[in-house]
């Protein structure tokens, strides 16, 4: 389930370890949040924040009901947690947010782990949408 890093996810994953290191584990996602939006604007990597994330289904469209925390350069989901266990419908979370965007990456970062490196689930799906 877990796939190798790219370079755009390796400078993410800095980025999420120097705020982790900086702050430590047990604060608010909305924290771990804000200040990985300021390491990404100082490292000069495009993000946006909070996204939107559209479902149709048939006809029927439902808008507003969920958010991506970051999606990077287009082409990277974040999901960012601080709970004390990651848990398999966090995952599914990241999954669902790649699939409906239509993005092969995305990493899940749990803030609450005592190393970072400890707290990264990096996720990749394959051209036909199942988990590479």
């Amino acid at each position: 389930m877990l796939a190798r890093p790219s370079d755009l996810a390796r400078q993410v994953i800095g980025c999420a370890i120097e705020v982790h290191r900086a702050l430590g584990p047990g604060l608010l996602e909305s924290i771990y949040e804000k200040c990985l939006a300021h390491e990404f604007g100082l490292q000069q990597i495009g993000f946006k924040r909070q996204l939107p994330v559209p479902i149709t289904y048939k006809d029927l469209k439902l808008e507003g009901l969920y958010r991506i925390d970051f999606v990077v350069e287009d082409t990277l989901v974040l999901e960012l947690k601080s709970v004390e266990q990651v848990l398999p419908v966090h995952k599914a979370q990241v999954l669902s947010y790649m699939r409906l965007t239509k993005l092969q990456q995305g990493i899940l970062f749990n803030f609450n782990a005592a190393k970072l490196v400890d707290g990264i689930t990096n996720l990749l799906l394959t051209d036909d949408g199942q988990l590479g």
